[in-house]
C-alpha cells in the first residue's frame, strides 16, 4: 500500500461549498503537479466533490479529510476516496480506517499520541495543528526519540514555512491551503490555482535532511 506521505511533497487541503467546482479545481492542481488532493468533510458538498473528482479526473488521487467517525470512513470509501485523513484518532476510528483498506493518516499533536499509534503499528501520521502544536522545533525534537514516526504537518503552513518542514527527516509531505485561496476558488480562477500548485510542487526538489 502506497503511503500518503509519498504521493506528493504538498497535499492541497480543499474545502468546497459547490461540488461543481471540484473537477476544474482538481484538474488545475493535477496540471500544476499536485495529484494528491484532500477534500475535507466540512461542507455538505464534500462527498459529491470527492465522487466527482474520483470519476472525472483520472490523474488525481482524491482523499477525504476531517474523517471523524467510522460512518464517515464508510461514506468516504463509497464516494471514491483513495486515502483518509483525520485530525486525531481513537481506537474505534483507527480500526475503521484500517479496515477500509485505504492508506490513512491519523492526527497527532503530542508525543504520547505518537507512541500510541506506534504501539498499534501505525508509523505514518498527520501532525495537527502544526504551527499551534509547536511547529518545526517540536517535530525536530521528536525525530531522535521516535525515529519510526513520519508526519504530514498541516495547520498554519504556507509557502514560506513549507520548506523548513520539508527539510526535516521525519516529514514526508505537508498539507496546506495556500494553493487553493478562497477568492480564486470563488472566482473560478483555475489558472491561478494551477500556477500556485506548480510553485508548491517545486518544493519537492528541495534537498531534504534525510
Amino acid at each position: 500500500m502506497t503511503s500518503v506521505l509519498d504521493l506528493a511533497p504538498v497535499i492541497p487541503v480543499v474545502v468546497l461549498d459547490d461540488a461543481a467546482d471540484a473537477v476544474p479545481l482538481a484538474r488545475a492542481l493535477v496540471a500544476g503537479g499536485l495529484p494528491a488532493i484532500e477534500i475535507t468533510l466540512r461542507t455538505p458538498a464534500a462527498l459529491a466533490a470527492i465522487r466527482a473528482v474520483a470519476d472525472g479526473v483520472p490523474g488525481a488521487v482524491v482523499g477525504a479529510g476531517t474523517v471523524l467517525t467510522p460512518e464517515t470512513v464508510d461514506v468516504s470509501v463509497a464516494a471514491g476516496a483513495r486515502f483518509l485523513v483525520s485530525p486525531g484518532w481513537t481506537d474505534t476510528l483507527l480500526t475503521a480506517m484500517r479496515g477500509s483498506g485505504l492508506p490513512f493518516l491519523p492526527g497527532v499533536s503530542t508525543a504520547s499520541e505518537v507512541l500510541g499509534l506506534l504501539e498499534r503499528g501505525v508509523t505514518d501520521m498527520k501532525f495537527f495543528p502544526a504551527q499551534a502544536a509547536g511547529g518545526v522545533p517540536y517535530l525536530r525534537s521528536l525525530a531522535s526519540p521516535l525515529p519510526r514516526a513520519r508526519f504530514c504537518p498541516t495547520g498554519g503552513i504556507d509557502a514560506a514555512r513549507a520548506p523548513e518542514y520539508l527539510a526535516l527527516p521525519n516529514v514526508g509531505c505537508v498539507g496546506g491551503t495556500w494553493m487553493v485561496p478562497g477568492d480564486a476558488v470563488r472566482e473560478r480562477r483555475w489558472d491561478t490555482v494551477e500556477e500556485l500548485a506548480r510553485e508548491a510542487a517545486a518544493l519537492g526538489g528541495l534537498t531534504r535532511g534525510r
